[in-house]
């Protein structure tokens, strides 16, 4: 029974350890796809910009606002460039 507990502890520890360290992992990779969501739609905004005379820079800020916000951070992003 000794060797059990022996091999159980360290197993459950490490089985404790990976799912928390695994938590950040999930969030950091929705973070990487929602931001390349953002640029691809800040792309294509931007390859309509000769119909819709709106043109925005293809940097990292720009597609994590889209990117996490969706729509409404579009949204903001055309309120920011026609009046600031």
């Amino acid at each position: 029974m000794e060797q059990f507990v022996t091999v159980a502890i360290p197993v459950i520890a490490a089985f404790i350890m990976i799912r928390i360290l695994l938590k950040p992992m999930k969030l950091l990779t929705k973070l990487l796809i929602n931001t390349g969501f953002g640029f691809a739609t800040l792309f294509l905004l931007n390859m309509l910009s000769e119909y819709t005379g709106v043109l925005f820079e293809l940097d990292a800020t720009n597609a994590v606002v889209v990117g996490i916000l969706g729509l409404p951070g579009l949204i903001l992003l055309l309120i920011f460039h026609f009046f600031l």
